[in-house]
């Protein structure tokens, strides 16, 4: 009865302990998610559930893997793995023209949408964790397909309603790298406890916990702010808009095309560097005698190490993503990829362990930081009624682009070369970034002389008026003309002469500068509703409701 009492009580102080510790990690959780005015504009409660979306993945990542790859030889999985890549690729060709568009037609409920993504994979992971135990193969794909669409489609909705609860002090971003890094840290987590859990469990229970999950982020999606609902501004009757990379602008266009040439590398990596280790045809696992062989690096080990460089790799790049603010996205997106190219050269030449590890970090570095400054360009440049169709049309192409990926390193890694597979992915992606910095510089000499024929139609006018001018106006219309062939100044009159002047530092000022300090009616500083002398009071926009957040003008 004593040791009966005394396992209780220590069974109930741990648990108190176990209590405090978590109410303290999620203070702290809140106090990080709801910084910079995030808790006020709903950012934060957003950061939450998209830490639960990842959490929720990651169960149902790890409960797949450890009923279909796991335990199978290295020939079938190959075939395994190019059936999954050729499904998961199959439904993105055929719905990206019409997941986007869908979302976009629901701009006035995307907490619904949001939520009904999560409610249908709740579904789905019960009926797979029903079809785990008869080992039904079909079933389980068809549910990881649904899953995987779904999941892509709570993103689309996810980055589209960022500009919504986006903070003054807040830049894009920012704003997505602070997503991105707590869905990374909840992934991470979720993880080994995942893989534990079923380890203890079986994967048929871990899907039921992810059903779990995900039924709740369906509550809490649907308890988001409601000025995330956009209303539909669009007029009735009105066709709707589809968007393909043909017409979403050459900044997005160039952004996307740097992601597809680093998601293409990224999935290669992935799959070309797993069945090299496991075939053992790299150097540190490839010698001839035994005992020749490191002991610490066999193959789990060598897995494990590559994936902890892949997810510090990544969470590298949200925090490089978040401290680089909103300065330079396409300067951001090009630096990745031409970091990419640089480092697959150096590893093609001195392929090992170490720059095994570097590649693999550089690729999730690249991968994760170049994602988000596109969802930045694409929040920047698209409007709102188009946005969740942009989005839908650039996952898809980067999800697809991942798969070629992937299907094209199984297939080298049948060679057992290294250097062959490295040499092809580094000539591939030399090209992909001379071919982009080529076109971006031709698009922006062309931007330079459509700006300088412009200006020069300006400046046409000023100098005709120059010409004709009255003698006693002469010193002002010669002044503007100045002005505007150094191309600082609009069509305008005097003032716009004196606007230029000044801009541009010239000491010819104005033979009437004393007029300007001289006080002027509008120089008083009077109450904006109280009227001026017998003058209609101005007209008043309407007043800013206390209760509505203060979100960026820009969103």
């Amino acid at each position: 009865m004593r040791a009966t009492r005394a396992t209780a009580s220590g069974t109930a102080r741990a648990g108190k302990a176990t209590a405090r510790g978590a109410r303290k990690v999620g203070k702290a959780t809140r106090r990080l998610t709801y910084a910079g005015g995030a808790g006020r504009t709903g950012l934060g409660r957003l950061i939450e559930l998209s830490a639960g979306n990842s959490a929720c993945d990651a169960l149902v990542t790890v409960a797949l893997a450890s009923t279909v790859f796991f335990g199978v030889p290295v020939g079938e999985a190959r075939g395994s793995v190019a059936l999954y890549l050729v499904i998961t690729m199959l439904p993105f060709a055929l719905l990206a023209p019409f997941v986007g568009p869908i979302l976009d037609r629901f701009r006035s409920g995307r907490r619904y949408v949001m939520a009904g993504t999560l409610f249908g994979r709740g579904l789905l992971c019960f009926a797979m964790a029903a079809a785990v135990g008869p080992g039904d193969l079909p079933t389980l794909f068809i549910g990881a397909l649904g899953v995987l669409v779904l999941s892509k489609a709570y993103n689309v909705s996810r980055a589209a309603i960022m500009p919504s609860v986006l903070p003054a002090d807040i830049t894009l971003v920012s704003a997505n790298a602070r997503v991105a890094l707590f869905t990374l840290v909840s992934a991470g987590v979720a993880v080994p406890v995942g893989a534990g859990l079923t380890a203890w469990l079986g994967s048929a229970m871990i899907l039921r916990v992810a059903m779990v999950g995900f039924l709740l982020l369906g509550v809490v999606a649907v308890r988001l702010p409601r000025h995330i609902d956009s209303p539909d501004t669009e007029e009735e009757g009105a066709a709707p808009r589809w968007r393909t990379l043909l017409k979403v602008g050459p900044a997005v266009a160039e952004a996307v095309w740097a992601n597809v040439a680093i998601r293409v590398f990224s999935g290669f990596l992935l799959f070309f560097l797993l069945f090299l280790v496991q075939d053992e045809a790299v150097p540190w696992l490839a010698a001839a005698e035994p005992w020749a062989r490191d002991p610490f690096f066999d193959i789990p080990k060598t897995i494990a190490l590559l994936a902890g460089a892949a997810g510090l790799g990544g969470l590298a790049g949200a925090a490089v993503a978040n401290w680089t603010r909103n300065h330079a996205p396409q300067l951001i997106v090009l630096a990745t990829l031409a970091m990419t190219v640089v480092t697959a050269i150096v590893t093609a030449v001195f392929f090992g362990l170490w720059t095994a590890l570097a590649i693999s970090l550089v690729a999730a570095f690249s991968q994760e930081l170049g994602k988000l400054a596109l969802d930045a360009i694409v929040q920047r440049e698209i409007g709102e009624e188009v946005r969740s169709s942009t989005f839908g049309v650039v996952e898809a192409v980067l999800q697809l682009a991942w798969v070629f990926g992937g299907l094209v390193g199984l297939v080298l890694s049948l060679t057992e070369s290294s250097l062959a597979g490295l040499v092809t992915l580094s000539v591939a992606l030399t090209a992909a970034l001379g071919w982009l910095l080529i076109s971006r510089r031709k698009r922006v000499r062309a931007t330079k002389a459509e700006l300088r024929r412009r200006r020069a139609e300006a400046a046409g006018p000023a100098d005709a008026a120059t010409a004709h001018a009255e003698p006693g106006t002469r010193g002002e219309t010669a002044a503007y003309g100045s002005a505007s062939a150094n191309g600082s100044a609009p069509a305008g009159g005097p003032a716009a002469a004196y606007d230029s002047a000044t801009v541009n530092g010239s000491a010819a000022a104005h033979d009437s500068a004393s007029a300007y300090d001289e006080p002027t009616p509008y120089d008083e500083t009077l109450p904006y509703d109280e009227p001026r002398g017998g003058e209609e009071p101005p007209p008043r926009k309407e007043k800013l409701d206390s209760t509505k957040p203060l979100t960026n003008p820009n969103g």
